[in-house]
Order: structure tokens, then sequence, then C-alpha cells
């Protein structure tokens, strides 16, 4: 039923089960980290019930030309998006919602729209399926609005969430869900995706996507590189190694890149702290071996504690990311704070 569809059998194998005994619920939650497949598995679910399986591929968010709307998206002023809320429907009957804007939010725009959407009969067929993509980056409003869907669902409607971590929704909408859990790849099967690919450096690709097929495909390392040379050089400054000076050259790089979201640079300090923990513990394999010398140096000069406050910290500022919070003004107060501690 899903070709080619890496990992998380069980998943598949209960769609599949309750696709053939007409028994599919009509909301469905997939949750999990990010690239381990649950939009590609609700893409394929959509294919199986409504056919046209090229048209409904065409509306994946990876490809270039979606992601060239997406980025072009975020230089509109709010008010024209707000006009036309962002949505993805090459099959009529299969509609995607994605986040928008420069905060990569799910707007109230959307969730009225969806809510009005679904009412319309199926074009062919006896189902309309919608995907939210990201349903976790609703803002409140939205959220709420999209409660109002989900409390009652036209009998046509077949509605698909994905968020990396269900407990980031309202309680509300998850019970009224049948949620699945993605766990990540195990590295053999991540190195058979990688092969079955053709991947550029297969083994590096494995060990930081950390079982997830569509970040091994998406990641572009050079880039990665950069971005983690200046969560290092935080990090070094931050736990005292280096002088703030050494610091200040990255800041003002940072502040003048006006594309580069603080986001990308947050998951890449979740990833460091990470690897200074284990090698500080001294159990379980780090990601970034390629700099295991600077990180084990790293590693003796700060303490667990300091780390779990590093971590804590960067809770904070992930909370103030959807406030449109400045880049070098968080990752210095970021430093500040642990030179303090």
């Amino acid at each position: 039923m899903f070709e080619r569809f890496w990992g998380n059998a069980g998943v598949a194998e209960a769609l599949e089960q309750m696709t053939a005994q007409d028994r599919l619920a009509q909301t469905l939650l997939f949750a999990g980290r990010e690239g381990v497949g649950k939009a590609t598995l609700a893409r394929r679910l959509g294919a199986r019930l409504l056919g046209y399986p090229e048209r409904i591929e065409r509306d994946d968010l990876s490809l270039p030309d979606n992601l060239e709307i997406v980025a072009s998206r975020e230089r509109w002023p709010a008010e024209k998006r707000n006009e036309d809320p962002l949505l993805f429907a090459t099959h009529p009957d299969f509609v995607t919602f994605a986040p928008d804007g420069p905060l990569r939010q799910i707007s109230i725009q959307q969730t009225r729209l969806l809510k009005e959407r679904s009412q319309f009969l199926p074009s062919r067929g006896k189902r309309r399926i919608f995907l939210i993509d990201h349903v976790d980056r609703a803002n409140d409003q939205a959220a709420n609005s999209l409660l109002k869907t989900l409390e009652e669902p036209p009998d046509h409607l077949l509605l698909i969430m994905t968020a990396e971590n269900a407990y980031d929704l309202l309680p509300t909408i998850r019970s009224r869900a049948v949620c699945f859990h993605f766990a990540p790849l195990e590295p053999e099967a991540m190195r058979a995706f990688a092969r079955e690919r053709g991947l550029d450096h297969p083994e590096r690709r494995v060990r930081l996507a950390a079982g997830s097929p569509g970040l091994a495909i998406s990641l572009d390392l050079e880039l990665y590189d950069k971005r983690r040379a200046a969560m290092l050089a935080l990090l070094k400054t931050a736990a005292g190694t280096a002088p703030f000076s050494a610091w200040l050259a990255v800041s003002e790089a940072l502040g003048r890149s006006k594309s580069e979201k603080l986001e990308l640079y947050l998951k890449l300090l979740y990833e460091l702290l990470r690897d200074l923990l284990i090698l500080r513990e001294g159990s379980g394999e780090i990601r970034n071996e390629d700099i295991r010398k600077e990180l084990e140096a790293l590693a003796v000069t700060v303490e667990f504690r300091w780390i779990s406050k590093a971590v804590a910290l960067v809770d904070e500022i992930v909370d103030l990311v959807r406030r449109n919070i400045q880049k070098t003004i968080a990752l210095d107060s970021l430093i500040a704070n642990l030179r303090a501690a």
C-alpha cells in the first residue's frame, strides 16, 4: 500500500488495516521528529484513498518550487498574506495547509479557510482530505478556530495533522484525534536508505540525521558546518574558554544576515549540548564526530549543571522565537547568562 516508505512499519500497517476495514478515523495526528515521514505517509494515504498520486506528490513541501513559494511569502506584508492564506491543492480533494510568514505559523486565516472549504463536497469520490503540516505551529487563535472544525467535522472530511510533539497541542485537539507516533529509523535502516538514494557523505548524513530520512536528504552540509561553527563559538565564549571578543565577529555576521532564522541555530545548539553531555557522562554516540576533539576539550571545562542551565535557557528562547525576537540579542543574552553561571 505504501511502497518504498521507510520505517515505522507498524504505523503503515495499522493505517492499511483501518483503510481495508473502512474504519479510518476522521481525524489523525502523526507525531514525531522532523523528517521521519509524517507528511509523506499522509500523502501516500491520500493517494490510496483518492488516486492520482502524482498530483498529490506535487504538494510535497520539500520540493524546490514549494520551498520557493513559502520563502517568497515571507517578504509579503501581513495584510497580503491574510487576504491570500497559504494552501497547496494540486489535487482538488487533497489540500495541504503549511506554516506561513516570517515566523512560519499556521494562522487563523488559514484555519478559517479550512473550516469554510471543509464544507465543500468532494469533486469526485466520497472523501476530501486536509493535511495540516506542523499543526503545533498554530497560534492560539488558529488552534481555537481549528477546534471548532474538529468538534463537528463533515462526514466526507478526513483531517490529518502532523506535529513534532503531540503535547505541544491543546489537550482538546489531541483528544479529538487518533494519534500515531513516528519513531526515528534505526542506523542500519538509515544506511540502507542513504545507499538507495545515493547520498553523498552517507555516514555523516546518517549520524547527523539521527533517524530522519527527510533530514538526511535535505541537509546542506556546507551550510550546516557554517552554522555549527557559529554555535560552537557561542558555547566556547559562554563557557569562558574563549574571550567575548571572539564572539563579536560571529554576532555581527548573524545580525547582518536577515534570511538566517534563529530556530535553525537553536536546533544546532541543542545538538552540540547533547554531544557535550554524552562526552561528559561517557555514554552514547555523539553526532558531531568530526569535531570530537574540540567538543572533548570543551566538555571537561563545564559541569552537568551548566549544560542543564544552557538547555533551559535555549528552551526559553525557543518560546520567544514566535514573538520575532532579534537573533543577536537572544544569543548575546544566552552567553551572558551562561558566563554568570
